[in-house]
């Protein structure tokens, strides 16, 4: 039997996974959404290291499409980084490991694409009883339909869509918090 969690994340719950956010994935998207994934995906990984929040980072095949973006790297000393030919993170071993590892039963995923690697590991931890959370604002994919259709398809599933500003507001849950100055400048 699974415990019922809440319907927002918790920090002492949560585990953040950056999927695919890879040189030539980057250059492949439109330029001002991959600089807004880039952005949101920045905040939510300087929030989650100072909240111990655990990190998972997948690189889809990274002889072809490159290693995670320059951008990231400053943030990703406390991740675990995981290479994979899957799409699904949940068919990655190291991956399964690392998560079931970390006893954590929400997964926050951001990355690319929306429609193909996010949606499949989304859809598969969910079949598997986590509770998935995709942050809108920190996917996306090369074609915004396709974003759009997976979107829709992960709600229709029962993953929670939600945004960066959410997530972080979330974690924090008090004004009182001793984080909140540092993280709220983040978004502020």
């Amino acid at each position: 039997m699974t415990v019922p969690l809440s319907m927002t994340v918790n920090s002492e719950n949560s585990l953040f996974v950056v999927i695919d956010i890879q040189q030539r994935l980057m250059l492949a998207m439109p330029e001002q959404v991959g600089k807004g994934v880039l952005s949101q995906t920045g905040i939510l990984l300087q929030a989650a290291t100072s909240l111990t929040i655990p990190i998972l980072v997948t690189e889809q095949y990274p002889k072809g499409l490159g290693s995670t973006v320059e951008g990231l790297e400053p943030h990703l000393s406390v991740a675990k980084k995981i290479e994979k030919t899957c799409f699904s993170c949940a068919d990655q071993n190291e991956f399964m490991s690392s998560l079931r590892a970390s006893h954590r039963r929400q997964i926050i995923l951001v990355g690319m694409e929306t429609h193909i690697c996010v949606l499949q590991t989304a859809l598969a931890l969910l079949a598997q009883g986590f509770q998935v959370f995709v942050v809108e604002d920190a996917v996306c994919s090369r074609i915004q339909q396709n974003q759009t259709n997976a979107l829709s398809r992960l709600r229709q599933a029962g993953v929670i869509v939600t945004n960066t500003e959410s997530v972080l507001f979330e974690w924090l849950a008090d004004a009182k918090h001793p984080e909140f100055k540092t993280l709220s400048k983040l978004i502020i």
